[in-house]
């Protein structure tokens, strides 16, 4: 039975998986939930009362086999976990892999296996590939990286796929392109922990702007053919 976030009544295991070669800026917004832990709120301008409602939680980077993962701009992620050791994960986080990276049958059950025991499963940008074609996005409402929507309300009717920068469908999060997992996952904490939120998102300056994109915001990127990439 998923844990209840805003009432967990215990540790929060929050899991960002980590798949071939992937993009910092996907996975940093799992950040904002650190800023709201027992831990750095000690740090934090606040009152006791809202310290006393910091977060429990505890972080996992997941790779396969539990070697360290690989992140745009030279990083190397030390994984604190493998799939066969990583715990039960309340909250999943997963961002887009390079393209030349080809889905393992491990990953795909991970993936399969950390959607059924989750209370929250998120992507960001890209990410959306990897839990679609691991089959958990069917019957769901998504978002993805603007340009690509037209080509998956063709291609994969499966999915009701809507154009905004961040989405919710029961336990099921996406976003946009990848800064768009920033409002994604300020609309996350917000659900859960409004109080917290709604004194971290200002001290931190977090982005606060609607999910639906400004009218005079360009709507397809020119050029671009990501027709291959969403097949599965």
């Amino acid at each position: 039975m998923p844990i209840d976030l805003s009432n967990p009544g215990r540790t929060i295991h929050a899991g960002v998986i980590l798949m071939g070669y992937m993009e910092i800026l996907d996975v940093a917004p799992i950040d904002f939930l650190h800023g709201m832990g027992k831990k750095f709120s000690q740090l934090l301008p606040i009152s006791d009362e809202l310290k006393a409602k910091a977060l429990d939680i505890e972080f996992h980077w997941v790779t396969e086999k539990g070697e360290p993962g690989n992140l745009t701009a030279g990083i190397s992620m030390n994984a604190t976990d493998s799939y066969d050791t990583c715990p039960t994960l309340d909250i999943v986080l997963i961002g887009a892999y390079f393209p030349d990276y080809t889905l393992t049958e491990a990953d795909l059950a991970f993936i399969r296996k950390t959607y059924d025991e989750s209370a929250a499963f998120m992507t960001i940008c890209g990410g959306f590939l990897a839990a679609r074609i691991a089959g958990v996005l069917e019957g769901h409402t998504c978002t993805a990286p603007r340009y690509m929507i037209d080509i998956l309300r063709k291609e994969d009717p499966r999915t009701t796929w809507v154009e905004k920068r961040a989405c919710r469908s029961g336990k099921v999060w996406t976003s946009g392109a990848l800064l768009n997992g920033l409002d994604m996952m300020r609309e996350f904490a917000k659900t859960y922990w409004p109080e917290l939120t709604e004194v971290c998102v200002p001290l931190s300056g977090w982005p606060e702007r609607s999910l639906e994109y400004e009218k005079e915001e360009i709507g397809v990127t020119k050029g671009v053919d990501m027709s291959g990439a969403v097949k599965a």
